[in-house]
């Protein structure tokens, strides 16, 4: 049992490289899935009216298979339907440069983006002993004291001054 506390917590993770819209978009489609379980967030997007959604999915999709795949091949213990989307992110990729033409023999320039989606998928339980054994912050109270009461010196150092003046 103590092993398994020990233990890091193991990712599966899939990508999805040089998809032409832009990372912004992208965003919108993965935050509506970052923390959900698996099966809830293939729901989710199913559902959804982006034109991004079907390629984060089939990117899900993936994860969850490599997750799969990698259990049986090196023989881990991981449970398919306890899996949740630990981070879900979009970054930029390359910039195609385009020119449109303008009137009066002028052109302006435009920027075709694409980007690249990266999810990452792991075992909920898991994760839960690992963040179970931190305890939560017990200093964050004292510093807040301090500060107030610094405040109201200072308030009242101002106060005798403008009635030094008068």
């Amino acid at each position: 049992m103590a092993k398994s506390a020990a233990a890091p917590v193991r990712e599966f993770r899939a990508e999805a490289k040089f998809q032409r819209t832009s990372p912004q978009k992208t965003k919108l489609v993965l935050d509506m899935i970052k923390g959900l379980r698996v099966e809830q967030a293939i729901n989710t997007i199913h559902f959804s009216t982006k034109r991004m959604a079907p390629v984060v999915e089939k990117v899900l999709k993936s994860a969850i298979a490599n997750a799969s795949y990698l259990s049986d091949e090196q023989g881990l213990d991981v449970d398919v339907d306890n899996l949740y989307v630990r981070t879900a992110v979009a970054n930029e990729g390359p910039r195609m440069k385009r020119i449109r033409p303008a009137p009066m023999g002028r052109a302006f320039r435009y920027q075709r983006r694409m980007t690249h989606i990266i999810v990452t998928v792991a075992e909920k339980g898991k994760v839960a002993e690992a963040a179970g054994s931190t305890s939560a912050p017990v200093a964050a109270t004292k510093p807040a004291g301090k500060k107030t009461a610094a405040k109201k010196v200072a308030a009242k150092k101002t106060a005798t001054k403008k009635a030094a003046k008068a």
